[in-house]
């Protein structure tokens, strides 16, 4: 169970994929066009259920309840060494 006044996040469906336009890639077509919003829970609710959240910028939302305390999680991916390489050829360059 989440309480109350939790910092969480919510997903919603937007489109369906038969609802989406013709006009995107055909592997796009075929997945649902979903939202992500984070906000503070306004009542107890488990996770996976119908929850309301209300955002920083003070806007009710409902969708599913997916994550508690979400937080960015971002990822440049792997280190390539050759990116050191080019960062030394343009240091020296500018010299």
């Amino acid at each position: 169970m989440v309480s109350k006044g939790t910092f969480v996040r919510i997903e919603k469906t937007i489109l369906e994929p038969q609802e989406r336009t013709s006009k995107i890639p055909d592997d796009t077509k075929k997945v649902p066009f979903k939202m992500w919003t984070k906000g503070v829970l306004q009542h107890d609710c488990e996770l996976n259920a119908e929850a309301t959240i209300v955002t920083v910028a003070n806007r009710r939302d409902t969708g599913k309840l997916v994550e508690v305390n979400p937080f960015y999680e971002l990822n440049y991916g792997e280190f390539l060494p050759e990116i050191t390489e080019i960062d030394r050829v343009i240091k020296n360059e500018r010299k």
